[in-house]
């Protein structure tokens, strides 16, 4: 048989050599853009002037530092936490999807993410994207509204694994049938046009939802609601997989990789939310304690209802227990006192842990890793509770002003991050088509989209996906 196999591909071999030339031209437009940023902002230096250090805190700068780091961490922890859960045939593109957003939003961060999320504002709607483009006047200063104490790059730099961790989030939604070249340039106009606008509203001295009263600690809202909403769109506009259709879905195939996610995520959480402090101080304690006990409690509510419906405590129900707890604490961490922390990670765990099984068994919805029934009920449930729970503004302590512009926000958030997310896929798949064809997704992402794979392909499948790429390139 392998004459045949040698024969086929011959038969292709110009019509690959064809292809390969107008995938080359496809991949030279964000080539040269990347070159171009670069170019550019030779040109957009820090300012020369001496900058403000009076005000540094060493304590500060170097708990921050650190924060960024264990942040940093978060992404690669989450590919090990969906890479675990799909099937083997699609491990490195889930966990590639996650890897990527390091580099692709880093760059738009520097060009103009960071100004557009806390540039100065326009009536509390987005940042002026000329105040910090290609970082200009970011430097060793501080800033006297967003880094009182740390230098404004470092608050930059700190931020900036907050918009990264974002549009991975998503990656779990769409699992398993997106395509590489198109993803890209969706978390690119997520980037932009959701979590920018969304982070100024919510963070910005000036921002709207933060004016109004609606609190957000360290990014329920702006990370994990808004990457919720954009999960679910996306589980919509792609339609459900082949195997989803006929009720084929296999459990998880790789456990550890989900411990070792879950483990690594459970870690940089405390510079998630620790860190949202911005400063080595009480309120930052408070936060890394919240967060724990939050996780704690969620982790043994999601395995203990499981034991209580009849199913088996499993390592996977307790690591996806531990991620909804610390989702559902993140809006609250500096807010709130321990006790609440543990109701919250409790009644987070037991509504997400009910969502992912009606989700199951009574949906179509194909929301391949379940990232709305966790993240986006999660950073809700968070966000009502900070409401309830937060201390002297709270509902619980007779004010109803804080809560019910929760709700307010909440309202504004899910409409503007469902509806917003919705229209980018539909811009995108007009673009570059977002769904792999049957027969990429019958393959693998790991072979269709990156010719990789974590077990050896034989002839018949290698020879398929070469000829199934130059049918379907670009």
């Amino acid at each position: 048989m392998r004459p045949i196999y040698k024969i086929g591909f011959n038969a292709f071999y110009l019509m690959q050599a064809q292809l390969q030339k107008a995938r080359k031209n496809y991949w030279i437009i964000p080539f040269m853009l990347l070159f171009a940023a670069g170019l550019a902002g030779t040109f957009f230096q820090m300012p020369s002037s001496p900058a403000d250090t009076s005000n540094i805190n060493s304590g500060d700068v170097a708990w921050i530092l650190t924060a960024s780091g264990l942040v940093l961490l978060m992404t690669p922890g989450l590919s090990f936490f969906y890479g675990g859960m799909v099937k083997p045939k699609n491990i490195i593109s889930t966990m590639l999807q996650s890897f990527i957003a390091l580099g692709v939003i880093s760059v738009l961060w520097y060009i103009v993410g960071f100004s557009l999320a806390f540039g100065d504002s326009y009536k509390g709607l987005i940042g002026n994207p000329l105040t910090f483009m290609f970082f200009r006047g970011v430097g060793v200063g501080t800033h006297p509204a967003l880094s009182p104490t740390i230098p404004l790059l470092l608050f930059a730099a700190f931020q900036l694994k907050f918009a990264v961790i974002s549009p991975a989030l998503i990656t779990g939604a769409f699992a398993e049938r997106v395509r590489f070249s198109s993803y890209l340039l969706f978390i690119c106009l997520f980037s932009l046009v959701i979590y920018c606008p969304l982070a100024h509203w919510t963070w910005h001295p000036e921002g709207f939802l933060r004016k109004m009263g609606v609190l957000d600690f360290a990014g329920g809202t702006v990370v994990h609601i808004s990457a919720g909403f954009a999960a679910l769109a996306g589980a919509m506009a792609l339609g459900r997989r082949k195997v989803h259709v006929y009720n084929q879905v296999a459990p998880a195939t790789n456990i550890p990789y989900v411990l070792l996610g879950t483990g690594m995520l459970w870690f940089g959480w405390f510079g998630f939310n620790a860190g949202s402090a911005l400063a080595a101080n009480g309120i930052a304690g408070v936060a890394l304690l919240t967060t724990q006990f939050a996780s704690a409690s969620a982790m043994l509510a999601w395995i203990f209802l499981d034991a209580i419906q009849g199913r088996k405590p499993s390592a996977l129900g307790a690591c996806i227990g531990a991620v909804v707890g610390l989702v559902a604490i993140t809006p609250a961490a500096g807010l709130v006192d321990f006790g609440p922390s543990i109701l919250i990670g409790f009644v987070s765990s037991v509504i997400s842990n009910v969502a992912v099984h009606w989700k199951n068994t009574r949906s179509s919805i194909d929301d391949t890793l379940d990232v709305f029934p966790c993240h986006g009920l999660g950073g809700i449930v968070g966000m009502i509770a900070t409401g309830i729970f937060a201390k002297e503004v709270g509902l619980i302590h007779g004010d109803s002003t804080t809560f019910v512009n929760h709700l307010y926000g909440l309202v504004i958030v899910s409409i503007f991050t469902f509806g917003g997310s919705w229209a980018l896929y539909k811009i995108v798949n007009a673009i570059i088509p977002m769904r792999v064809t049957a027969r990429q997704e019958e393959l693998g992402l790991d072979i269709s989209q990156h010719n990789e794979s974590v077990f050896e392909e034989n002839a018949d499948e290698k020879v398929n996906a070469i000829v199934n790429e130059m049918k379907y390139a670009g």
